[in-house]
């Protein structure tokens, strides 16, 4: 991951991503995300605070 947003390697893939991977990119390079992943993951938080839904 970059923090360098000029950096066109870290982008270049964009073009190509539909809605949902453009989604899941942009969410996966949130640093506030990536810290209440693991408080998601064990139930500690809610999903929908990030606005997402997985089946159950």
């Amino acid at each position: 991951m970059t923090k360098d947003w000029q950096d066109e390697a870290a982008y270049r893939d964009f073009d190509s991503l539909d809605l949902s991977g453009l989604a899941w990119e942009c969410l996966r390079r949130n640093s506030d995300y990536r810290a209440t992943y693991p408080l998601m993951r064990d139930g500690l938080r809610s999903p929908a605070a990030w606005g997402l839904r997985f089946p159950g």
